[in-house]
């Protein structure tokens, strides 16, 4: 299993996954800049993503999909507000509604990630900060925490493939 340790910060307001994989920091960065990668990792593997726009810039925008397994969607949306490749982005990450448009009650997170060069090897860090602690209690009752363990678990199969 490539998730190290998943941490929620109460105090904080954040949650926070490590992962490692056996593949470079540039590789791994691809992972996140080239949707049609990020569509076979991002979300459960019951709830796979689907992106429709994404424009990985300082500035731009993403905006995808997640279909369950009944064939239900449940929409999302990141503005990236900051890209240093190949070791960070971040992004405000929201919910959308069947037509696209933010989701405002369901609040923002803040996320970054991280990738650090373990000689050949990389840890890989996402920390997602919340607005509130309703806001993060919420996240967490919806299953955020399992959802990405088992999201970050696909990752390795992509790498090596």
């Amino acid at each position: 299993m490539t998730v190290i340790s998943s941490t929620k910060n109460p105090e904080a307001l954040s949650f926070t996954l490590i992962a490692e994989f056996d593949a470079g920091v540039e590789r791994v960065w691809q992972i996140w800049e080239d949707p049609r990668q990020l569509e076979r990792w991002w979300g459960p593997p019951t709830w796979p993503a689907t992106f429709d726009d994404f424009d990985f810039q300082p500035g731009g925008k993403a905006s995808y999909y997640m279909t369950g397994p009944e064939g239900e969607k449940a929409g999302g949306w990141w503005d990236f507000t900051a890209i240093q490749a190949p070791t960070q982005l971040q992004f405000d990450d929201g919910f959308a509604d069947e037509d696209g448009d933010r989701v405002e009650e369901m609040g923002t997170t803040h996320a970054t990630v991280t990738l650090d060069d373990l000689g050949g090897r990389t840890r890989m860090t996402i920390q997602s900060d919340f607005e509130s602690e309703e806001q993060m209690e919420k996240m967490v009752d919806m299953g955020m925490e399992e959802g990405m363990r088992e999201a970050a678990g696909q990752i390795d199969a992509l790498l090596a493939g």
